[in-house]
């Protein structure tokens, strides 16, 4: 007999820089979502989809739960709770020695109708000792009936198949939603500036990279096929343009470099990139700008 095909929608979430965009793009096999040391790298929902024979899983990988402190951060703390509006199961991220505290609670409280198919992942073990993990399990296991309790290593990707396997039995019996070779429904134009945001989150300092937005002015094929993209950097300080920009040029030379390379990756093809940067101060407070960027209130 034929097995029925699977399908259902997954979040991903958890606090800031615990891992959730790593912990996707290793399980759909692909760079869907940028990935920095930084909190709150992801700003947006992302949906990434893993297709196999018999079934098919759509990722909504969300922005870090956290307190807002703009209007950015509060579009950012929206995303999160529409995506478990929407979902057959969740994956809770947490770090080993992270306590739970009261960003924990207010996920789970969004959860109630969905406690069993809530799966714990324990990201990032491969920084610690095994037994480590042990009192926090434990910790956990008190406050909610989870389907599963796996430790992860997304960098490396220790335990990665057995999440994959564990989500699959929360998977209802449905259809397939999206083309089995499309991976995420980001315009290109979004992929592309966030490879750029991402590579200024690597390089920059801490202050500077919460402050920076990328806009994709031009991406078409030049006369000899060659694809050109034009960007803008955004930033909230003149000083903040100096930094990025750096000494004749330097830092912005790094970033373009950087960028281009995975955007090259993508496309698999060379590729023309033109970055500039301008000021637009407090733009994480304007409504106007926030729209402007692709930022919507839920």
């Amino acid at each position: 007999m034929k097995k029925e095909f699977q399908s259902g929608f997954i979040a991903i979430i958890g606090r800031p820089n615990v891992g959730k965009s790593t912990l996707l793009n290793a399980l759909v096999g692909e760079k869907i979502a940028i990935m920095s040391d930084k909190p709150q790298t992801t700003r947006n929902k992302i949906t990434a989809v893993l297709t196999e024979k018999d079934y098919q899983m759509i990722f909504l990988d969300t922005p870090g739960m956290h307190r807002p402190k703009s209007k950015l951060g509060e579009i950012m703390v929206s995303e999160v709770k529409s995506a478990l509006n929407e979902v057959d199961a969740v994956l809770l991220v947490v770090e080993p020695d992270q306590k739970y505290g009261p960003i924990e609670q207010e996920l789970l409280n969004n959860l109630k109708g969905l406690t069993d198919r809530i799966i714990l992942i324990i990201n990032k073990i491969d920084l610690v000792q095994k037994n480590g993990i042990l009192p926090m399990i434990n910790d956990y296991a008190n406050l909610c009936d989870f389907h599963a309790v796996i430790p992860v290593s997304a960098t490396n990707g220790d335990g990665v198949q057995i999440v994959k396997d564990e989500l699959l039995k929360l998977m209802p019996i449905g259809p397939m939603y999206f083309p089995e070779d499309m991976i995420t429904d980001q315009p290109e134009k979004k992929m592309v500036g966030e490879i750029i945001r991402e590579k200024a989150l690597q390089l920059l300092d801490q202050e500077v990279p919460h402050g920076v937005a990328v806009e994709i002015v031009t991406m078409k094929p030049n006369e000899k096929g060659l694809l050109e993209i034009t960007a803008n950097i955004y930033c909230e300080k003149d000083s903040h343009k100096g930094i990025i920009i750096g000494k004749q040029g330097s830092m912005l030379k790094r970033i373009g470099t950087m960028a281009r390379m995975d955007i090259e990756k993508i496309f698999g093809n060379k590729i023309f990139l033109e970055l500039w940067v301008k000021v637009k101060p407090d733009w994480r407070n304007s409504e106007f700008m926030l729209k402007d960027f692709g930022f919507k209130q839920q």
